[in-house]
């Protein structure tokens, strides 16, 4: 054994004593080793190959390996993250690795005032250690959506008994396969420099990269016989991309400029890079068959299945993966990924996902071939799979390697019927998931409950095939409370009692202890973080004032819930007692988010009670009250848009000017707006707007939206119904794409700035309420 080693290894047994600090369980014993700013800049991609074969043996078992192993000079990355989020204090911490024992990530914080030790097995866990240390100690904190670090003192707090925790299981995959389109297509590297760091916090060490995977196909298919402009014009815009990754459409949005193809995989570089810094895995996409139009007229004899279409548009075809022509294209598509990128150890590819059609190709043969592909290049990979729908086929996971696949259940906290996923899946290794947003929504709330319940009971049952969890709302950047509870799941010993974690967020939330605080939360907790998947359903119900309008709306995405899924009366409770919080606790942006956030949900329920009056009156055909009713519907949205105005990340100019921001021509920057703005409203074209029921899929609550064209499609329909009471006559039919689409290339300027203070606009609605 290396001299090296043994004094990690002696550093790791100094720093295994457990031990415990007020509110923090001690740690559990090793966990489960099995199964497995501104847009551009450039940034260099390790070469994963040159990485000693050290890694093997972690990799065998699931966990990362020598391809994901820190670039050089990773020992610094733990102090260089805490120096960007801490600048202030960061050099009161000292950051060491030690190796991982029993297979297991750890981490142990220890030391006096001013002077912290945090030791761990990689840089993100590192980091974890910090922020474990920082929300129960120092009750601080960082999250999605606000931080608290203002009432942290000049000298960081010691820690009298030291903080030891171990991740109970191997696996902490984070993003959803649609996240860059829903959360910010065109966010750059400030954004994701960022969110890695708050990814690293909260204990993740699997992330889903999509970024730049348009360059790679667009060079992968370049030496398969097609051109530099046709290919530009079969990748679709940047927002609609992860749904041409996931083979359900193709050019929609586009074409991509040569100069927005580099400037992306500089960005991708610079993800993958960072990833890889804190000792994270960049999940990145495998290939399982994609082709552009015409493959096999262009390369004789190779054999393509048409896959028809998806929500209205024309899918990519597959290519039979039993062939030849699959296996030269999949080796050119992992060569080039890894020239680009470099190469990682767990690729996402899901076959046939969202009604893909096999043919006549048998799935179990397509699966091992798909398999093999991989594993030609990348031996030790692991191929990650969405847990969704039918999404595995039983017959795939009978074909391939099981020891080497990993389920991504994105489903366990949606489906009461989901009890059994070793018998599901065969015992394929699988992550206990959520999918608690679905488009962006900006409705709070999750499924809180079954996490606690059934994540313990499912990982420590005799012969569990749970190995990791996978946190996978279809947007990020929602649900502050969410995101710190579901990934504590897999740092905690023994089930989470919920009643007290709810006790304990708002005071590192707000930075000290304060009895509004906690009973706020505790509504909270009760109503919209209190629901299950006993009624079907993982995400909040969104507003109607978002809802394409009808008397009988019930849901404004097709797929949402039809009710509300809690007491809308008891949920507003919360918004007094978050007005009640001591004034000195107000001033952080994760305290003003909160306030915001349940302002804004306090409003979006009132569409939901007062609907229903309004079809009555319309029903009754009493015209003034009709009048009446349609005219405080159009005051609360009036008064929602106001709220959101508060709050820089409400605004839709933000999300337009970063898609210009990706521009090198005014064409250009017009296109991209374009396609942001689409993915929010009609989704797409006509057909898959209206026959394809996407319309609105991505609706949430923005200043510019609310007030834009929410409000505007609002407006004619009450202006209809009134004619139809005064003329005596069926109301006439809107024809809302086109209402939109007007919209969509004729709106008014958008608000670039907030305005207005939240504080005073949540008293207003307290009082209206």
């Amino acid at each position: 054994m290396h001299m090296a080693r043994r004094k990690l290894l002696g550093a790791l047994a100094g720093a295994a004593a457990l031990g415990t600090v007020p509110g923090v369980a001690a740690a559990a014993g090793p966990g489960s080793a099995g199964g497995p700013g501104g847009p551009g800049g450039d940034s260099g991609s390790p070469d994963a190959e040159a990485v000693a074969s050290a890694g093997a043996e972690s990799s065998a078992a699931g966990l990362p390996g020598a391809e994901d192993a820190a670039a050089p000079g990773a020992a610094g990355a733990a102090a260089a993250a805490l120096a960007r989020l801490l600048p202030a204090h960061h050099r009161q911490v000292a950051f060491r690795t030690v190796p991982r024992k029993g297979g297991a990530d750890a981490f142990r914080v220890s030391g006096r005032e001013g002077a912290l030790e945090v030791s761990g097995t990689t840089p993100a866990v590192q980091l974890t250690g910090f922020h474990w240390y920082l929300r129960h100690v120092a009750h601080a904190h960082f999250s999605w959506n606000g931080a608290q670090t203002a009432a942290l003192p000049a000298r960081l707090p010691g820690v009298r008994t030291p903080v030891v925790r171990t991740a109970n299981v191997p696996h902490r995959f984070v993003l959803n396969d649609t996240s860059d389109g829903y959360t910010g297509p065109y966010n750059g590297w400030d954004y994701w420099q960022r969110e890695i760091d708050v990814l690293a916090l909260h204990g993740f060490n699997e992330v889903l990269v999509y970024a730049g995977a348009d360059a790679v196909y667009h060079r992968t298919f370049r030496e398969h016989g097609y051109g530099d402009a046709e290919l530009r014009a079969w990748l679709p815009g940047p927002a609609h991309q992860p749904w041409w990754l996931l083979q359900n459409m193709e050019g929609y949005g586009g074409p991509l400029s040569a100069g927005l193809l580099e400037r992306r995989t500089a960005l991708a570089k610079k993800i993958v890079g960072r990833l890889r810094e804190l000792g994270m895995t960049p999940v990145l996409p495998g290939y399982y068959g994609t082709v552009p139009p015409g493959f096999a007229q262009r390369n004789p004899g190779a054999r393509t299945v048409p896959q028809g279409t998806w929500g209205g548009f024309r899918r990519p075809d597959w290519l039979d993966p039993r062939t030849a022509h699959f296996r030269r294209v999949a080796a050119t598509f992992y060569r080039v990924q890894k020239e680009l990128y470099g190469a990682t150890s767990m690729y996402k590819m899901d076959l046939l996902h969202e009604g893909g059609k096999p043919g006549d190709v048998p799935v179990a043969d397509a699966a091992r071939a798909v398999e093999k592909a991989l594993r030609a290049a990348r031996p030790r990979a692991t191929w990650a799979i969405l847990g969704w729908q039918e999404n595995p086929r039983r017959a795939i996971l009978d074909a391939v390697d099981r020891s080497r696949m990993l389920v991504l259940d994105g489903v366990p906290d949606h489906y009461p019927k989901v009890t059994d996923r070793e018998d599901d899946w065969g015992g394929t290794p699988y992550a206990f998931g959520s999918i608690w947003n679905f488009g962006g929504h900006t409705a709070m709330g999750a499924n809180t409950r079954d996490w606690a319940r059934l994540y313990e009971d499912w990982r420590t049952k005799p012969g569990s095939a749970l190995k990791g969890i996978a946190l996978m709302p279809e947007a990020a950047d929602n649900n502050p409370a969410a995101l710190a509870l579901f990934s504590d799941l897999a740092w905690t010993d023994g089930r989470i009692d919920l009643e007290d974690w709810f006790a304990r967020w708002p005071r590192y939330r707000y930075g000290a202890a304060d009895p509004h605080a906690v009973r706020a939360w505790d509504v909270l907790r009760r109503t919209a973080y209190g629901t299950t998947r006993e009624d079907g359903w993982s995400e909040a119900a969104d507003g109607l004032f978002g809802a394409r309008p009808d008397l009988a709306v019930t849901h404004a995405a097709t797929w949402s819930p039809r009710q509300l899924r809690y007491d809308a009366d008891a949920f507003d409770k919360a918004l007094p007692e978050l007005l009640a919080v001591a004034p000195a606790l107000r001033g952080s942006s994760a305290y003003r988010y909160d306030l915001l956030d349940v302002t804004r949900q306090s409003i979006a329920n009132r569409s939901r009670t007062l609907l229903p009056r309004i079809k009555a009156a319309y029903e009754a055909g009493d015209r003034a009250r009709l009048s009446d009713l349609t005219r405080q519907w159009l005051d609360w949205m009036a008064l929602l848009e106001e709220t959101v105005a508060t709050d820089e990340r409400h605004l839709l100019s933000r999300w337009t000017a970063a898609a210009r921001a990706w521009g090198s021509s005014e064409a250009e920057r017009d296109r991209l707006e374009q396609d942001a703005l689409t993915l929010l409203t009609t989704w797409g074209p006509r057909p898959s707007a209206d026959a394809g029921k996407l319309h609105d899929y991505a609706n949430r609550e923005w200043s510019g939206l609310v007030g834009g064209l929410y409000r505007k499609r609002w407006t004619a329909y009450f202006k209809e119904l009134d004619a139809s009471l005064t003329t005596r006559r069926k109301p006439k039919a809107i024809d809302w794409y086109a209402l939109e689409e007007d919209w969509l290339r004729h709106r008014p300027a958008l608000r670039t700035k907030p305005a207005g203070d939240v504080v005073k606009v949540a008293r207003r609605v307290a009082r209206k309420l």
